[in-house]
């Protein structure tokens, strides 16, 4: 299909209506004849705005699309600061290495220009070079009870093993830490695990053990999952969202929720109020929910709501691509102004007389959109369902209805800007599925989503995944239920 000049089309429209309210104005047309025509112009108006969303492509940033599924130009370059060094972690090595250093002088015995012999001349300083190498260390710990007669009643008697060696045998917590990473932190699917595993120590770890780890650490996290919960609770402000997961050949969502350092994940068969009732956090929260404007989560009117500014100004772009309306250009120039001047404050928010001219502003930007949009035709009699309209018909209405919500990070403090705390959390599990594929029964899953929460939470403390796993061990949160 020929591509078609956007601007030109709208002109070309805008000099017929002017027209045609030119001749209704001189009386050149019978009212008959205008009642017709005012309703075609208001028809192929509604209609020039649907055509002009289905011809403007989406991408990641006039959508919600991805930026993995958005073609990229071959001369488009980075923006800087795309490969930023992210949060600083803490200095806690994993607790299962050592270190062995070693100094070797490089001495001098005689003057590289003369000859001189300088063996016993004193060194006036030291140049060092270093190299840093790893080692891989099988440690194999055997125990032999000793089985000894009585010779007094004639019976059998055994040596008393660790309480940690049930079985003939048995693999550390360092091996089991290390298993726990690949799956959950590195994301690698079983089979790669039990290579990596097997190249180091020369065993095969079965894919049963693997999972008994995964499900060990689970259960044991349940009281960290509970208490976790109990934190979210009390904080001001929490950001929601939730991305499908595939899980027995099965469409399943989890739902995440996120504030402070504090992150929880739970995974449900459906999206919407159901699995929002059945986890049973958002129905005990008071405070103010961040979220994309999913309607699940504005049924609950006993907490405030924040929309993402970020897909707001998404969706503001793709307006202005598609139709080029006015009230679009300068809503996106309003929020993005309004979000530099909160985060410059120390405040991280607007005074009372300054927000109510925001909300003025506000205001009359949407009134002037309305002249703008294109009429909605009235429905016709007998007719059911929902009148149809254009994405930026639904937007604009959107954006009068929940002023309050829009508008809420430039009053609240504790309310920010967007919801990519939430986004951000769940970006890593679509690349488990991306990478291991999709989980074969429902139960890994829900233990996928309660470990990832933990390591999650433990690195916006500062720690890795390794030594998070190896600190769960130590502190007694991984409850051994033997092997």
């Amino acid at each position: 299909m020929p591509s078609v000049n956007k601007q030109s089309l709208r002109e070309e429209f805008d000099a017929l209506k002017t027209q045609f309210e030119r001749l209704s104005a001189t009386g050149k047309i019978t009212t008959e004849s205008r009642a017709l025509f005012q309703a075609m112009l208001m028809l192929f108006e509604l209609l020039m705005a649907v055509f002009m969303e289905k011809r403007t492509a989406k991408d990641n940033s006039n959508s919600s699309l991805p930026s993995s599924q958005t073609l990229k130009e071959d001369n488009t370059a980075s923006h800087p600061g795309a490969h930023g060094k992210g949060k600083l972690q803490n200095d806690v090595v994993a607790g299962n290495t050592r270190t062995i250093e070693t100094l070797q002088i490089a001495s001098v015995n005689q003057c590289g220009v003369c000859g001189e012999n300088l063996r016993d001349t004193p060194s006036q300083g030291y140049e060092r070079r270093t190299r840093v190498d790893i080692i891989f260390e099988k440690v194999v710990s055997h125990v032999d009870a000793e089985i000894k007669r009585c010779h007094a009643c004639q019976s059998q008697t055994k040596g008393q093993f660790p309480a940690d060696m049930s079985g003939p045998l048995q693999y550390g917590e360092g091996i089991k830490a290390y298993a726990l990473d690949l799956v959950i932190a590195q994301m690698l699917s079983l089979q790669r695990v039990q290579r990596s595993i097997g190249t180091l120590i020369g065993v095969m770890l079965s894919e049963a053990t693997i999972l008994k780890y995964v499900m060990q650490l689970h259960q044991a996290l349940e009281q960290w999952e509970h208490d976790a919960i109990e934190k979210l609770l009390a904080m001001p402000a929490m950001h929601v969202d939730e991305t499908s997961l595939r899980v027995d050949r099965k469409n399943h969502w989890i739902h995440v929720c996120s504030a402070g350092d504090i992150t929880c994940k739970f995974l449900h068969p459906k999206r919407g109020k159901a699995a929002i009732e059945a986890i049973g956090v958002i129905p005990r929260y008071g405070g103010v929910v961040i979220h994309d404007c999913w309607a699940s989560y504005l049924v609950y009117d006993h907490c405030d709501h924040g929309l993402c500014g970020a897909h707001l100004l998404r969706e503001l772009a793709f307006v202005i691509d598609t139709n080029g309306y006015a009230w679009a250009k300068n809503l996106k120039r309003l929020l993005q102004e309004t979000c530099a001047i909160v985060a410059k404050r120390k405040s991280k928010q607007l005074t009372w007389n300054e927000y109510k001219n925001l909300q003025k502003r506000y205001r009359n930007i949407l009134t002037r959109g309305a002249k703008e949009l294109p009429t909605i035709p009235p429905r016709q009699t007998g007719k059911r369902g929902r009148i149809a309209k254009s994405d930026a018909h639904n937007l604009w209405e959107r954006l009068r209805k929940h002023e309050e919500a829009v508008l809420l990070f430039a009053r609240q403090s504790h309310v920010s800007f967007t919801n990519n705390r939430a986004e951000r959390d769940l970006r890593m599990s679509k690349v488990k599925q991306k990478v291991s594929g999709c989980f074969r029964t429902r139960k890994y899953a829900e233990a996928y989503c309660c470990i990832s929460s933990y390591l999650q939470t433990m690195a916006y403390q500062g720690y890795n995944p390794l030594v998070a796993i190896q600190l769960a061990l130590s502190r007694k949160i991984y409850a051994e239920t033997g092997e």
